[in-house]
């Protein structure tokens, strides 16, 4: 069974750091392109960064430089370093495991970015 526990949320202040982390079980983690994900109220879940088996990365325009997708094979854990925090960053954040038709999410972790 495939689980995935997302860690790191929390609350900071605008122009702050946190860094996430999701090490997942139930899978061969290094064969999986990983993502971070997330939905703030009201509004539809969005694609944060993604970083693929071999290492490639993207992000959404929203938050390039400022978070940075990594992954550790030999921990089988994926971050995302979120630096520079917005207000418009507060949301739940899910790590996402996807290989071809697999697609495996996490519970989510509050993020809250306010003064």
């Amino acid at each position: 069974q495939v689980q995935l526990v997302e860690s790191g949320g929390g609350l900071v202040q605008p122009g702050g750091s946190l860094r996430l982390s999701c090490a997942p079980s139930g899978i061969i983690f290094r064969r999986y392109d990983m993502g971070w994900y997330r939905q703030a109220p009201g509004k539809q879940r969005e694609l944060v960064a993604v970083i693929t088996s071999g290492g490639s990365t993207n992000y959404a325009d929203s938050v390039k430089g400022r978070f940075t997708i990594s992954r550790d094979n030999t921990r089988g854990t994926v971050y995302l370093q979120m630096n520079s925090l917005k207000p418009e960053d507060t949301a739940v954040y899910y790590c996402n495991a996807h290989l071809s038709t697999m697609n495996s999410w996490g519970q989510g972790t509050q993020v809250t970015v306010s003064s």
